[in-house]
């Protein structure tokens, strides 16, 4: 179990294998709390372990098989390997100590994610940010935080934007409110090089950045910031994130779903077209 691989690949099978058990579980019949009882654990854990939020025992999933009807030796085999890449080390598991699991999970789906949907209102999205803009806003956001952890949080920031670069780079849509470009964390020069930075990513392909302008009122998305996560693997359903205060909320049903993603079209269609949003980027730096 001592196994570390990329992120979103042990999230991914974590996700497959929790639907692989519901699957199961439902064909037998099978309540949540009657495969709780089973594994000496109660009907929430089968449903977290469902949803690929927790991490997975041997001993469990086995027990678990064994009620759905498993004995093949060959299906049993092929479930259990799933654990064991499921049960990998991520590498942000390192910062455990600056990072709360909640987000530590939101992680995991961001690596995995074939799609990210995002609208941002007070800040500039997490994968587009600057070293010196992290640094401000994490210095801003933490109360009574020394340096060092400070640092590794920004370390954080940045490795996780090497997602956009990589061999399954995701398609990012990212709708900024142009009041983020307009708030001076740490002053003009620290906010000319963040939209220097801006201007470099909006080039990349699988990147469409977009501002939505003072002038509108957002009113498809009055609920504030959130983000829609889409996954290449039919098995699994998008999933959308809601970052609060000391916690974060994870939406998967369809219904709850949907809402989301027809926000984020309004939000699209009422923001300035990707040219013209860098037009405005010029703008704003030529202001500062």
């Amino acid at each position: 179990m001592g196994t570390t691989q990329a992120g979103g690949g042990a999230t991914v099978r974590r996700l497959l294998l929790g639907t692989q058990l519901r699957k199961l579980r439902e064909a037998r019949g099978v309540s949540r709390e009657e495969a709780g009882y089973s594994i000496r654990a109660s009907e929430s854990k089968i449903s977290r372990m469902e949803l690929g939020r927790v991490g997975f025992k041997e001993r469990d999933v086995a027990d678990l098989l064994t009620l759905y009807g498993v004995e093949v030796e060959q299906e049993r085999a092929t479930v259990l390997g799933l654990l064991r890449d499921a049960n990998a080390s991520s590498w942000w598991h390192e910062y455990g100590d600056v990072l709360p699991g909640w987000f530590q999970n939101y992680l995991g789906l961001e690596e995995a994610a074939a799609e990210i949907r995002s609208y941002e209102v007070q800040f500039v999205h997490g994968l587009l940010q600057t070293a010196d803009y992290a640094r401000a806003v994490v210095t801003a956001g933490c109360h009574a935080t020394g340096p060092e952890e400070i640092e590794r949080r920004v370390d954080v920031r940045l490795k996780r934007q090497a997602v956009l670069t990589g061999e399954r780079a995701p398609r990012l849509v990212a709708v900024l409110d142009e009041a983020a470009l307009r708030r001076p964390w740490g002053g003009a020069e620290l906010m000319r090089g963040q939209l220097d930075r801006l201007l470099e990513l909006s080039e990349l392909p699988n990147v469409r950045l977009q501002v939505l302008p003072l002038g509108n009122a957002g009113l498809s998305a009055e609920s504030g910031a959130f983000t829609v996560l889409g996954f290449a693997e039919a098995e699994l359903s998008d999933v959308v994130y809601l970052e609060q205060f000391t916690t974060a909320l994870y939406l998967d049903k369809p219904a709850e779903v949907a809402e989301y993603r027809h926000a984020m079209d309004d939000l699209v269609a009422d923001s300035l077209s990707p040219a013209l949003t860098r037009d405005l980027l010029h703008s704003v730096r030529q202001e500062l």
